[in-house]
């Protein structure tokens, strides 16, 4: 029985809901297979025509679980368990990105770090007019690497370069001039916003829908996007083995501004 989510299909719609609410809906292992296995059920069933994408609470992503991840430091292997993270992570995003039918995701509210891999992985975005994006990694010693190709297929270098250097949040306005997200709407007029573009979708054929999917994956080269993430995998991996990793993810925990090693040092 899923824990951290619920789903259903209805009417050609395949509905997936984070439901994590008291934690802002980050991305805990158990949570992410809770995922891939509704999206493994999905991916051959003929009748989907669409997949929503939502969230419950305030926030609809805050990103991998940090007190997860800091955790792993004190097993006895552990980098293998953050590998492991990285493993499982790219399997989810690489999951959504391959569902033949187009994919849209709803945010009520701010979407952060990690999270933003599951929206740009989506083919469309409505979000309401108090959710904003961030991509703090660099702030918390670690790397977006998996989110760093995503980001690219969205929007321009010079965006992602401000976007993942600077980790300030983007208000949902700007957002939508940077085409990361394709419509915005009043918070109130959310779930009217999403019932008309659903309904609006769902007037295309089933097989006009999925080959321009196909089509346009073809046109933007979705195989080097789907190798740039096994590559982004392994990245991502090995920046959470510096001492800057460590470092940045107990002064989260802790609520006090980090201490970096200002001199560059690649652990081996």
């Amino acid at each position: 029985m899923a824990e951290f989510t619920h789903s259903g299909i209805r009417n050609g719609v395949a509905t997936l809901v984070l439901d994590r609410p008291s934690k802002r809906n980050a991305l805990g292992r158990a949570m992410i297979r809770e995922i891939n296995t509704f999206l493994q059920a999905i991916a051959d069933d003929d009748s989907v025509r669409l997949m929503v994408l939502e969230a419950e609470g305030t926030v609809f992503c805050a990103g991998m679980d940090l007190a997860e991840m800091q955790s792993r430091a004190q097993a006895a292997d552990p980098e293998r368990e953050w590998k492991t993270d990285s493993d499982v992570y790219h399997e989810l995003v690489r999951r959504i990105l391959e569902l033949p039918f187009p994919t849209l995701a709803v945010l009520q509210g701010p979407v952060l770090a990690g999270g933003t891999g599951l929206v740009f992985a989506c083919d469309l975005v409505l979000a309401s007019d108090n959710a904003f994006l961030a991509l703090p990694e660099p702030k918390r010693g670690i790397v977006a690497a998996m989110v760093a190709p995503l980001l690219l297929r969205k929007t321009s270098l010079s965006v992602a370069n401000y976007l993942l250097m600077n980790g300030k949040p983007v208000p949902a306005a700007d957002a939508l001039v940077q085409g990361l997200w394709n419509e915005v709407v009043p918070a109130a007029e959310l779930e009217q916003a999403k019932i008309e573009l659903v309904d609006s979708i769902l007037t295309g054929s089933n097989t006009a829908l999925r080959m321009t999917k196909m089509h346009l994956g073809r046109l933007t080269c979705s195989a080097d996007l789907v190798a740039q993430l096994q590559d982004a995998a392994v990245m991502s991996a090995e920046a959470r083995k510096s001492a800057d990793a460590r470092e940045g993810l107990a002064a989260f925990q802790e609520k006090r501004k980090p201490s970096w090693q200002w001199t560059w040092q690649q652990d081996r």
